[in-house]
């Protein structure tokens, strides 16, 4: 009998705009997001690099390890910690999001146009 279950994660290409703010300081602006659906777990959007204030962010000491997309490495402003998380060497079956940054709801403001 053959398994039907649904995959644990999906990547969906969204056409709408994706803006990150922290106060009024845009940190990243996009049109070219991936939206990470995973079990469990509120969608997450995955922006391109290039569209990223990279300059205002910092590598920080947080890493994790996820068994279904691989290592992370985060990411901090001066005064705001763990920020965005990037994978950047992701398992096969996730390298749609190499390199891509996504960011914490809680932490930021996420606008979706």
């Amino acid at each position: 009998m053959a398994d039907h279950s649904e995959p644990r994660i999906t990547l969906h290409p969204l056409s709408r705009r994706v803006r990150v703010l922290v106060d009024d300081s845009v940190i990243a602006d996009t049109g070219n997001a991936l939206e990470l659906r995973e079990k469990g777990y509120p969608p997450r959007r995955y922006l391109p690099r290039g569209d990223v204030a990279m300059a205002k962010l910092s590598v920080s000491h947080t890493v994790t390890h996820c068994p279904f997309k691989g290592d992370s490495t985060y990411y901090s402003l001066p005064d705001l910690s763990d920020i965005a998380w990037s994978y950047d060497h992701p398992i096969e079956e996730m390298q749609a999001i190499a390199g891509r940054l996504a960011f914490d709801g809680d932490k930021v403001t996420l606008q979706v146009e």
